[in-house]
């Protein structure tokens, strides 16, 4: 029992030793309440060292009564009112453009109270971080405006939806940030605001504690991935069986001196396959 406990201990050990910030849940503990690092995020993605974040929380529920509502990964507020919504997206399909643009709407809709003038709906912004360039044009960084197709003007309507391509790892300010999200190690990280949250997610006990949901999101995806595992294997087995008493049945037809064609009509083999055991009959 203990040598069982051991290597549970060991295992989840691993599992808090393998995270990175590219995992969505454990980029909410890095930024949950920590203003410092949703502030170096937003500053280098927006190249603005003057932005102030003024509180940020994560998985931020946002209920919309005439329609779909969403749950937001990160939602911070800067000095200025401004609201930035980060969104860490592994899969391409969790990132197409219509997901930004309602995630886009449903922060104005949110954040507009009653009686309020259209002038005060704050400026937005939806940052989508890919794993891959899901935008295909190899760049580090996409910012998408709307503007007047007439004459290429910029539409100022505080709307501002971003993604970064978290390839491009290069040793600009941006590329090192995308390094950091890609470390498990806080000796590594080039930005000393995410260091400290990590070491005290990975190796203290109170940190460990805290991560409880994501050590039982990962157990319950290997308990799953151990059953599809099984139900495979079980299929494969059957299958075997299945093919072995097809072959005994043929076996025994042509044993019995029925002629290839005959089998063949009453068997699920192929006709190369029926060939193949008479041939081996014969030999």
């Amino acid at each position: 029992m203990q040598t069982t406990e051991v290597g549970q201990n060991s295992e989840i050990k691993q599992v808090i030793g393998s995270l990175c910030m590219m995992n969505n849940r454990f980029m909410n503990f890095m930024l949950d309440d920590n203003k410092k690092a949703a502030q170096v995020f937003l500053r280098v993605i927006l190249g603005d060292d003057k932005i102030k974040v003024r509180n940020v929380r994560i998985q931020s529920f946002i209920q919309n009564i005439y329609g779909h509502s969403s749950q937001l990964d990160i939602l911070a507020q800067d000095s200025k009112g401004r609201y930035f919504n980060v969104e860490v997206q592994r899969s391409d399909e969790g990132a197409p453009a219509r997901r930004a643009r309602f995630y886009s709407s449903i922060l104005d809709t949110h954040f507009l109270q009653p009686g309020k003038l259209y002038e005060e709906l704050p400026d937005t912004y939806v940052i989508f971080i890919t794993e891959n360039d899901v935008l295909h044009d190899n760049l580090p960084l996409y910012n998408i405006r709307r503007r007047i197709d007439e004459n290429a003007k910029c539409f100022e309507d505080g709307s501002h939806i971003i993604y970064v391509n978290s390839q491009r790892r290069d040793n600009t300010a941006l590329g090192k940030l995308m390094q950091d999200l890609y470390c498990t190690e806080p000796k590594n990280l080039h930005y000393h605001e995410f260091a400290e949250r990590m070491e005290f997610l990975k190796y203290s006990k109170e940190g460990e504690e805290k991560m409880t949901d994501v050590i039982e999101e990962y157990a319950a995806r290997k308990a799953e991935a151990l059953a599809k595992e099984a139900v495979k294997e079980a299929a494969k087995k059957a299958e075997e069986k299945e093919q072995a008493n097809r072959i005994e049945l043929d076996q025994g037809l042509l044993a019995d001196g029925m002629s290839i064609e005959f089998t063949v009509r009453h068997s699920k083999l192929t006709e190369a396959e029926v060939r193949e055991l008479a041939s081996k009959l014969s030999a």
